[in-house]
């Protein structure tokens, strides 16, 4: 059995994470690195990063408890829908239960101290360790110089005196780091989140404002296509093109309402978590016509389905600016 000490690691496929990992592996820390799934982000770019320093990854789908601290997160939201301080606890509690299945000592992650204004600040790093579970066992091996002394240092599981002090928004320390462990295919820094998306957001918000109960499917629904906001409350996406109209169906569950042009090409319509009034059946049938290729003012055969029920109804090509005010994004 290796006498190693063992930790688990947050990879978001950055830079600074990546660096993170080579700074422990300097320590000869053996390291399981974690990346998460949610409707939000996904693991492809942790996978590859975990790829790159070469430890073992895993995928952790948290895509339902995730949803639900969405909706009420204990310290708020960012400029948009992103609740990174409780995100960040989130992942850091589930990665806890894996460092404990493992036997593992501890926990990190790349982040750095000032990087970022809601998630990186001293007291957000502090109630992220609270929500996680796992005070004093998350190392922060980018900043902890500046940082208390965590029980794993103390331990004297890790050498603080290895670790670095980086803080602030500047990368040019990390890319100095990675040059020296020949790291030189590595992404820049952006959102890969899409709940910092201002359109996104304000398609989610209306999501649960007019139905609090929306689940992981809905999510998915409203990244695809246009969104509308009908006049019940329910909202109505529109196929953009082919690859919106393919994912909305393969999504349609028998509740949904359902509806495409029959005799002309066009885009696809769901309605998510429909209110059953027929007057939000007769605006989708009129978007679908509209965003359709027939000519304006033009009756346009249209197919629908909904509770197992399908049928056709006529509709007339409107001039879309007539449906701007119901238009989220």
């Amino acid at each position: 059995m290796s006498d190693k000490v063992k930790a688990i690691g947050i990879l978001s496929g950055g830079l600074d994470s990546m660096v993170a990992v080579k700074v422990l592996q300097e320590q000869e820390i053996e390291i399981l690195g974690l990346t998460f799934v949610t409707p939000f982000f996904g693991p492809d770019a942790g996978l590859e990063g975990g790829r790159k320093v070469g430890i073992e990854m895993r995928a952790i789908d948290i895509s339902e408890k995730h949803l639900e601290m969405l909706k009420n997160p204990r310290y708020g939201y960012g400029s948009q829908m992103n609740p990174c301080i409780d995100c960040h606890g989130l992942m850091l509690k589930e990665a806890g239960k894996i460092m404990e299945q493992e036997g593992a000592a501890f926990l990190f992650t790349g982040e750095v101290l000032g990087q970022r204004p809601m998630s990186q600040r001293r007291d957000s790093m502090k109630s992220v360790e609270k929500l996680s579970g796992y005070p004093g066992r998350i190392v922060r091996p980018l900043s902890a110089k500046l940082l208390t002394p965590t029980i794993v240092e103390q331990e004297g599981l890790i050498d603080r005196n290895r670790l670095l002090d980086i803080q602030g928004r500047s990368r040019r320390r990390q890319k100095e780091l990675a040059a020296h462990y020949a790291l030189f295919d590595y992404p820049q820094p952006g959102g890969g989140c899409m709940l910092t998306s201002e359109g996104f957001g304000k398609r989610l918000r209306e999501l649960f404002r007019n139905h609090p109960g929306a689940a992981v499917r809905d999510v998915e629904i409203i990244k695809w296509g246009r969104a509308f906001l009908l006049p019940g409350g329910s909202i109505c996406m529109v196929g953009r093109q082919l690859s919106d109209n393919l994912k909305m169906e393969s999504l349609t569950w028998d509740a949904d309402v359902f509806l495409r042009p029959q005799d002309c090409p066009g885009p696809t319509c769901l309605i998510v978590s429909p209110d059953g009034s027929p007057g939000e059946m007769e605006t989708a049938a009129e978007l679908v016509a509209s965003y359709s290729d027939a000519p304006l003012d033009t009756p346009v055969s249209i197919e629908w389905r909904h509770n197992g029920n399908r049928g056709t109804c006529i509709a007339t090509a409107r001039a879309r600016a007539g449906f701007k005010e119901m238009l989220l994004v």
